[in-house]
């Protein structure tokens, strides 16, 4: 019986999620802000220092940020990317392959689903822009 490679099956199943019905948003490639929150959103990951949730593995923000980012540039390559709340919803809510939520552990609070997580750090990543460009 031949074994089954995530591995494998991984580009045709986040091809499948970026292309369902209201999955492309934010059609075609990102905006420059949109590009830059999303990376900003990755980064922010990379340096938080909680631990990510996919597939029952729980991995280091270092791996977190590097899956997200093999993720984001998979779709980026294909066009199929949009805004920071579509890459919320589509890459780094759950796992493309299995459909299960990722979840987010950091020091000092509940375990959250990593949509929360993001959303929480993407209303954060837009209050410091904003009154970083409030006139003074």
């Amino acid at each position: 019986m031949p074994r089954f490679h995530a591995r494998a099956w991984f580009p045709a199943v986040l091809l499948l999620a970026l292309h369902a019905p209201g999955a492309r948003a934010g059609e075609g490639a990102p905006t420059g802000d949109a590009s830059a929150e999303i990376q900003a959103l990755i980064a922010r990951m990379g340096e938080s220092a909680c631990r990510f949730q996919r597939n029952g593995r729980w991995h280091d923000a270092a791996e977190a940020q590097a899956h997200l980012q093999r993720k984001y540039d998979w779709a980026r390559r294909r066009g199929m990317s949009g805004d920071a709340e579509a890459f919320i919803e589509r890459a780094a809510s759950r796992s493309s392959l299995t459909g299960r939520p990722y979840r987010v552990a950091c020091a000092g609070q509940p375990e959250r689903d990593a949509g929360e997580w993001f959303r929480a750090q993407l209303r954060d990543l837009r209050a410091d822009h904003q009154s970083a460009t409030q006139p003074r």
